[in-house]
């Protein structure tokens, strides 16, 4: 068996809920996280509108006119992460609002770099959680692995889960129908559900064991080196 004690995990909820308890959202979240701790993993969890987090593409937007910004305080979560997964609603087929203020902030802190010189988000592992009751689990997972996976991040295999309801108006995830919470028993979510989690531990795991990627031709300073193997050799510009 994987030993895994030794992981961490983050889980932000994007969820246009101002209270957690009352995030759909969040159910499945919860249920990714309890695979997690079952696991020895280190699991903790967010809910960003609990603190305020303005807009921006800066480390601090206090700094940029905003009176108030936890993010400086939050991002200390996010560094000791090994794994991030994002959980974020459907909205007209998009991620929230709050999804997308959370990929500018993680974006804020993309000229920070690890001991290898690489971006900080190197040898880091991320994934995402989508609920809603119209279609577009698929088009938000695209939307948030892309942005991990551009500043850094390594997305698993099966990198995201999610559930749906019927298409128009309807129950959303966990809501009480006739006795029944609405989407527990789906297969589909479930599967899906499990494998993207274990997946992340896995990618996690055999990421931290090899101390993260090498730092051969990606740190900052890779263009130089580049320019030293061809880039500038006449012969590769003809």
């Amino acid at each position: 068996m994987s030993d895994f004690s030794d992981l961490r995990a983050l889980y932000i909820n994007t969820t246009l809920k101002k209270q957690p308890s009352e995030s759909h959202t969040k159910l499945l979240i919860n249920a990714s996280a309890a695979i997690m701790e079952e696991q020895g993993v280190t699991v903790e969890h967010l809910h960003l509108l609990s603190h305020q987090v303005p807009p921006g593409i800066y480390p601090d937007m206090t700094e940029h006119g905003w009176d108030r910004d936890d993010w400086p305080k939050l991002w200390e979560q996010v560094k000791a992460a090994d794994i991030l997964i994002i959980g974020s609603p459907i909205w007209l087929g998009e991620e929230s609002s709050v999804c997308r203020i959370l990929i500018e902030r993680l974006y804020a802190m993309s000229g920070l770099l690890n001991d290898k010189g690489q971006s900080v988000f190197y040898g880091k592992v991320g994934a995402t959680i989508v609920t809603g009751n119209e279609d577009g689990i698929k088009h938000v997972a695209m939307t948030t692995g892309f942005a991990m996976n551009h500043l850094g991040y390594t997305n698993p295999p099966q990198a995201d889960c999610g559930w749906i309801g019927e298409a128009g108006p309807g129950p959303s995830y966990g809501d009480d129908l006739d006795g029944k919470r609405v989407g527990f028993d789906n297969e589909f979510t479930q599967r899906n559900t499990t494998i993207m989690t274990w997946n992340a531990m896995h990618l996690a795991r055999m990421l931290k064991s090899a101390g993260g990627y090498p730092n051969e031709g990606n740190d900052r300073t890779a263009w130089d080196a580049g320019a030293r193997f061809g880039f500038e050799n006449p012969e590769y510009r003809s």
